[in-house]
């Protein structure tokens, strides 16, 4: 696991719609990694925004970022454009995974107590 990242079962907690579009289920990096390679044109994610997130923030917060963006889904207006400005923070020093997905953890528990 990459340095300074959180473990894969916390992301799939965060994020479990990327399951959907895993082939074979996601057991490891490799495989998320590899079903986020299907998600970003989907979200109609750029191959330059792509690159530029990846240069900047390193392939698997990269990734990480666009599950993010494909769970919360309607709320994003555009995911390109989302992912960019967030590149631009991470550059900056003001962008960190954290608060992401504990926010995304937080707003699933919320629905499953209205459920």
């Amino acid at each position: 696991m990459p340095e300074g990242s959180y473990p894969l079962g916390m992301v799939l907690d965060a994020c479990p719609d990327v399951c959907d579009y895993s082939k074979s289920g996601i057991s490891n990096w490799r495989d998320f990694l590899a079903t986020v390679a299907v998600v970003r044109p989907m979200l109609g994610i750029s191959p330059s925004a792509w690159e530029e997130a990846r240069t900047v923030m390193g392939e698997v917060q990269a990734a990480v970022v666009v599950a993010a963006i494909l769970q919360r889904g309607a709320a994003i207006n555009s995911a390109g454009g989302y992912i960019r400005d967030l590149t631009k923070k991470a550059e900056a020093g003001g962008f960190s995974l954290g608060p992401m997905l504990m926010a995304l953890i937080g707003s699933r528990k919320r629905d499953k107590k209205r459920a």
